[in-house]
């Protein structure tokens, strides 16, 4: 499968999350949901990575991808904080598509410090997707 089936994919189960954790948070702390659900991912990571053999590998992983793996690891973690908060006090049908303008911040950020380039088609579907979130959460 090509990276736009798993990009699909992605996107599936991460709106099955979106309802899964507006149910599971409803009577707890955010921050408690957010620890059993993270708690879930790593014993599920760990159990992919054991079950293929690639826990071999760690020794080969450098200091830099050390360092950005962590840094990404904090910032999921911040995001599904602030994330689970944001379902606790708000609808998920409002929640999830202002939570999307990530999207557009990924292509920002991929210009600026990746120096991807983007089509002119690409700008005008970043655009589409930043005015989308924000006439579905102030409607």
């Amino acid at each position: 499968m090509n990276w736009i089936g798993w990009a699909l994919l992605s996107a599936l189960f991460a709106a099955a999350t979106a309802i899964l954790a507006k149910v599971g948070v409803a009577h707890i702390d955010s921050n408690l949901a957010t620890a059993i659900r993270t708690t879930v991912v790593v014993v599920f990571a760990w159990a992919i990575a054991l079950g293929l053999g690639k826990h071999n590998e760690l020794r080969q992983v450098d200091g830099r991808a050390w360092l950005f793996l962590a840094l990404s690891g904090l910032g999921t973690g911040l995001s599904w904080l602030c994330y689970f908060r944001a379902l606790q006090l708000g609808p998920a049908s409002r929640v999830a598509p202002l939570d999307k303008l990530s999207v557009v911040l990924v292509m920002l950020f991929a210009v600026i410090f990746l120096g991807e380039k983007l089509s002119p088609w690409a700008m005008v579907g970043g655009l589409m997707i930043a005015g989308g979130a924000v006439v579905m959460v102030l409607a």
